[in-house]
């Protein structure tokens, strides 16, 4: 998976994410594992994913979190 140069931390926050998770659903697929390795994976995936999500929020915002990026406005 390859992301834009924006917001190059992120980005590259973003593909180790990626990376991860990519490798848990390997692991997820394997014919040999148990119900609790299962269930672990399945709870690290979870995470992986939320923080995938606080990544790709700061990198649409395109400011590091300081606020809105030009021509958004707060909703209030």
């Amino acid at each position: 998976m390859t992301l834009p140069a924006a917001g190059s931390e992120a980005t590259a926050r973003l593909e180790e994410l990626s990376r991860r998770l990519e490798e848990a659903a390997v692991r997820l697929r394997a014919d040999d594992l148990d119900p609790e390795e299962a269930k672990r994976l399945a709870g690290e995936c979870a995470e992986l994913a939320a923080d995938a999500a606080v990544e790709l929020d700061r990198l649409a915002r395109g400011d590091g979190g300081a606020g809105a990026a030009p021509g958004q406005e707060e909703l209030l």
